[in-house]
């Protein structure tokens, strides 16, 4: 398929509602987005399949929804406090600030990114800059008060650990899982929506024997990257990349990324860590309780090693979007074609009157309108002549269009257009439920 520019993917977004800058009328907050009509649809369905996939078609992972705001006694523990951070290095002329690691040049010898001027390592060291957001909490602002926004969702089911297990009375392995937003105070966000300072998780946490840890990680990473591939993901975009020594984060055991092909390169889209026993060891001794599995048939007490499937909603939306998007030409006119999978497709049917100035034609197009929105996500839409109406919905990616014209009102029939194939059949009104029932959507 034909490279699809960022430029083009941004512009898509905004003209259709998937994505707007955050606080545009105000100039915009760099790398804050807000997702429109069609972006919010296309979110709460990734989030769907992923909660589906991990949650209710397994037998062995709880669900869970934790605070975002946590004892800042968290954060100690885990390690964010005093190792979530980035080496930064200010610019002498302009004095912005860069990751030192990000900056063109060799050795102690670089250039700023942004004027171009000089900048010397050695005589301007990198210092360290934590990345986690504060606020405070209560009438008082001081360091008493201060908690943050959490960096990371992972925590809040590590602490949740032995609360999940023993409501639910689960033995190992089982896993607890959530979708929730994060915060990070990135240097240097961008590429549209792939990384921002506000963005959302989808992270299990799957507690197993250390001895099997190793063969677990395995399966998850072969399930997690079914599930791209399996929502339409183009294998050849798709790749694993299996962290060095060198890379791996203190915790972990063992780490492999899923990567995907963007139109910036190659980057990450989910992460499957081995992360050993440290989170619960580490709450363990910082708490003071006891978060140690007793193993019913040896008697054994031990901390669970923990498997950890990682991604980003927004991310994946990213994703799935650039995958989805093509260009043809029919009939000497380009169509523009979000080819997204009829899980993610924000809208499934759009009815379409053939005539919006003829009453009788339009009182039956509400009426199927009304009939299938209560099963499906469907739309109405008379703005236009039809051709514009259906390029207008094959660009946001709705997979089928119910057109209502002068003959309906005589046969009782409608057009349904099926959005890749542009196929066209005629249905009875009676039968069009059970048609897109045959479809998959109703």
């Amino acid at each position: 398929m034909p490279e699809v520019s960022m430029d083009t993917i941004v512009s898509l977004c905004k003209r259709r509602g998937f994505v707007f800058q955050s606080s545009e009328i105000y100039g915009g907050l760099g790398s804050v987005w807000d997702y429109g009509p069609l972006g919010v649809e296309l979110k709460k369905n990734i989030k769907n399949a992923w909660w589906c996939s991990v949650i209710y078609e397994r037998d062995d992972v709880e669900g869970l929804d934790s605070a975002i705001l946590m004892h800042p006694a968290v954060w100690k523990a885990s390690g964010h406090i005093e190792g979530f951070t980035d080496p930064l290095v200010d610019c002498p002329a302009c004095r912005k600030r860069f990751r030192a690691d990000h900056l063109p040049g060799e050795g102690n010898c670089r250039r700023c990114p942004d004027c171009g001027a000089e900048i010397d390592l050695e005589n301007n060291p990198p210092r360290m800059f934590n990345l986690m957001l504060k606020t405070f909490l209560g009438p008082v602002e001081d360091s008493s008060s201060t908690v943050y926004l959490r960096p990371e969702t992972a925590q809040g089911i590590f602490v949740n650990f032995a609360n999940v297990r023993n409501s639910r009375f689960r033995k190992l392995p089982f896993g607890i899982a959530q979708i929730g937003k994060s915060f990070r105070n990135e240097i240097t966000p961008g590429n549209f929506i792939f990384r921002t300072r506000e963005f959302e998780q989808m992270e299990a946490e799957y507690f197993v024997k250390p001895e099997d840890a190793g063969v677990v990680h395995q399966e998850w990473i072969k399930q997690r990257q079914e599930w791209y591939l399996n929502l339409g993901i183009q294998p050849e975009r798709l790749r694993l990349r299996e962290h060095a020594s060198n890379e791996l984060a203190h915790y972990a055991q063992a780490c492999t990324d899923i990567e995907y092909l963007f139109p910036f390169g190659w980057s990450e889209l989910e992460g499957i860590a081995n992360r050993r026993d440290f989170d619960l060891r580490q709450h363990a001794e910082h708490s003071g309780k006891d978060l140690t599995y007793l193993d019913p048939a040896t008697k054994e007490r031990f901390l669970p090693y923990v498997i950890e499937p990682s991604g980003g909603v927004d991310r994946a939306a990213l994703a799935f979007l650039v995958d989805a998007y093509r260009e043809e030409e029919v009939k000497g006119s380009k169509r523009v074609v979000l080819g997204l999978h009829p899980e993610l497709a924000p809208i499934k049917a759009a009815v379409l009157p053939l005539l919006r100035n003829r009453p009788e034609i339009v009182e039956m197009s509400r009426k199927i309108y009304t009939g299938l929105r209560k099963k499906i996500v469907v739309k109405y839409d008379d703005t236009g002549a039809i051709g514009k109406l259906y390029r207008r919905q094959d660009e946001i990616g709705t997979l089928y269009c119910v057109t209502v014209d002068v003959q309906s009102l005589e046969d009782n029939q409608v057009t349904v257009r099926e959005r890749d194939t542009m196929r066209q059949d005629r249905i009875n009104v009676e039968r069009l439920n059970e048609y897109l029932t045959d479809k998959g959507l109703a």
